[in-house]
Order: structure tokens, then sequence, then C-alpha cells
């Protein structure tokens, strides 16, 4: 899955609000305003089918904003992959055109621009499932060097290109695709790759784990390589993000047996990956985003909050906390997947909800500034 950095000047009070002071021409100074502030919006759904989750988001503007996932996830005859789309508006499924067998799962979605979108997961037919968009309709993209067997996890697309990592023979694999031709680079050595970030420019990164350690790989000089990882006992990486040359950043969890993960945060200051220190062991981490300058949004869970939306902040120094509002009623929400919005400061961030009966509901949740104001963090 999921599958796959940021500076600004930031003036934070101690209750989370951000200052955005107006520096208007002294001769036609407008009058003092409030400051805007961060807050979670009131979560809305894609309304999928009873037991439907969302898996990751692609934001292009205000209104247009791409969502993928799978609905009945727990009935193995009835499950099926879902595309939803946001129009400024409200959310409707986008159906996949010319495709007898349907998808089981879409875990991953991207977006080179509004005409040119990319979602993958896996088939009802065993084979990976690879779809175009086209701002209006999905189409599956026959891939025939994919077979049984294969696992994708992640895409990323610049304009005219995509590139889908996975697994084949447990082994890292590595799908390009661009002017319709299709490249297959199968690492050798164990393991599985789940997120990718691929620029328009300059080196992309994709990441996953050995089955021991973390795996990133590195693709420089039109070539993906291996890359070094801090050598972490148990460490996996879902998903990555890149700001700049300088700024990436990376981000899973740390496995000591059932129900023991920890999470785990890597950062690129454009020479080695390191640590960065994550407060809380109970805090399970899916997705990042950033805003390509100096700030980056993870998103996961809270396993001491549960019931609220959570994503966790990076600003290059330190990890801060975002919480939503306390619920009405026993609850999990977990958010899989982050997207930041150029030129809005808001992140749209999509997973589910958990009842208390164990019933899965498809959430997405918006933080930033300028949105109607539920709670502060």
């Amino acid at each position: 899955m999921t599958r796959r950095l940021p500076r600004r000047a930031l003036a934070l009070c101690a209750g989370g609000v951000l200052l955005l002071p107006s520096q208007p021409p002294a001769a036609h100074a407008d009058p003092v305003r409030p400051p805007t502030a961060e807050a979670w919006q009131a979560p809305t759904t894609a309304g999928l089918s009873s037991d439907g989750s969302l898996s990751d988001v692609a934001a292009v503007s205000p209104s247009n904003v791409w969502a993928v996932g799978q609905q009945s996830v727990w009935d193995v005859w009835q499950s099926r992959g879902a595309i939803a789309h946001w129009n400024g508006s409200g959310w409707s499924e986008v159906a996949v055109r010319n495709d007898s067998t349907g998808a089981g799962l879409l875990r991953s979605v991207a977006a080179a621009s509004a005409t040119e979108l990319w979602a993958v997961g896996e088939g009802h037919d065993g084979t990976p499932y690879v779809a175009r968009g086209d701002g209006s309709a999905f189409e599956r993209v026959p891939v025939e060097t994919l077979h049984v067997g294969d696992w994708l996890g992640g895409v990323a697309a610049t304009p005219g290109r995509m590139v889908a990592v996975g697994r084949r023979d447990g082994q890292p694999l590595v799908v390009t695709g661009a002017g319709g031709k299709w490249k297959l680079t199968q690492v050798d050595g164990d393991g599985a790759l789940y997120g990718v970030a691929v620029p328009a420019k300059g080196d992309g990164w994709a990441v996953g784990d050995t089955g021991e350690k973390p795996l990133i790989m590195r693709l420089s000089g039109g070539q993906w390589k291996p890359f070094p990882a801090p050598a972490i006992t148990g460490g996996y990486l879902r998903d990555v993000y890149i700001n700049g040359p300088k700024r990436a950043l990376a981000v899973g969890g740390v496995y000591g047996g059932p129900d023991e993960d920890t999470p785990l945060v890597l950062s690129w200051n454009g020479k080695k990956w390191s640590r960065v220190p994550v407060r809380g062991r109970d805090v399970r981490l899916y997705g990042v985003t950033g805003d390509r300058k100096n700030r980056f949004w993870i998103s996961g869970v809270d396993l001491e909050r549960p019931g609220e939306a959570f994503l966790l902040r990076y600003d290059g120094r330190a990890l801060k906390p975002l919480h939503g509002a306390v619920p009405a009623a026993p609850r999990t929400i977990r958010l899989q997947a982050a997207a930041y919005l150029p030129g809005t400061g808001t992140v749209w961030s999509v997973g589910h909800v958990v009842d208390d009966a164990g019933r899965y509901t498809d959430v997405i949740e918006r933080f930033g500034a300028g949105l109607p104001e539920r709670s502060r963090s």
C-alpha cells in the first residue's frame, strides 16, 4: 500500500493556532482581521457499501480529489475495489471501464495531472491490477509482464510516467510505465516495497522491508538500487514522500511481536537517512505527505486515543501530534493515507472507522487553515 519535502515559516501559539499576519501596502491597509485557525473539519464519507475502507488519496485541486479502497472487506465473494471522486461539493463512485473481472482491492492512487491518474491493487482474476484515469473514468491497463503471484502496493506518477512497487517471488519489484511501454525491475534479495515517490526531476525513493529490517531503494541515473538504511531489527516502511533533493520522509514501524509494533520515522537530509524520535509507543503510522517546502504530515492512529482523528506534523526538527475531537460513541479511526493540497494549506486524509460492533465505514478527514473549526490541537 501503501503505498508512498516542506519548509515554511510558522508562528504557532500554545493552542496550535497558526497566525498568518497580513502585510498590505501601508497606503491601502486593510482592517486587522482575526487570525486564521488550523482545525479539523467535520468528517465525511465517500458512501462505500458496508464494511468499506479507503486506502489512499490524491488531491489535484479543491474540486478534484481522488480516493481508492475496498468495499465489503470481510466478504471474499462480494469485496471489490472502489474509486471515489470529490467534485467540490460531494463524493461519487467512479467506474472502471472495459473490465469484466474488476478489482478486488485498490491500494494506491497517484495523479500526474487532472487527466492522468493511476491506481494499483489486485484483481479478482489473481493478477495485479493497474488502472489509468483520464479525469472522468478509469480503464484497466493490461501489463503483460505481470502475472499471478505478483503483488503491487504503491504507485507514483509524473507527466508521461508511472512507477508502481511491490513484490515478485519474495523479492522487491518495481514496474515503470512510460509511452505505453513497461519495464520490470526485480531486485536481488528478500523483501517487498510498499511506497514510492518520484519527482518530475531528480532522484526517486521506494521503501519497504526485507522481512528483518527496513528496505530503501533509490532511483538515480534511471536505475533502481538498494540504498543504506538504518539497521533497525524488525523495522519496516510503509510510505515515503519527497519535498526536495535534501528533504524526504519515510514512515512505518518496528515489529516486536503480536500487538507490539512501535512507530518508525526516517528523515533524509541529502546525505543519509536518520531516525526521528516519536513520542508514544501506541502509535501506528501509515502514510505521509508534504507541502514541498518544510512540512510533512503523517497519517495513522493513536491507540491511546483511538476515537480521535490523528496526524503527526514534522517541521524538520520535531513531530507534533494533531488530534481531532473526542467522539460521542466508542470507535477507532485509522487514517491510512494523506495528501497535501498545494495553495490551500489543507491536508486530506482517508481511512476507515471501526465502531463498537466491529463494523467498518470509510472516512475522509480534512485538516488545515481556513476550515470550519471543529477542534484544535
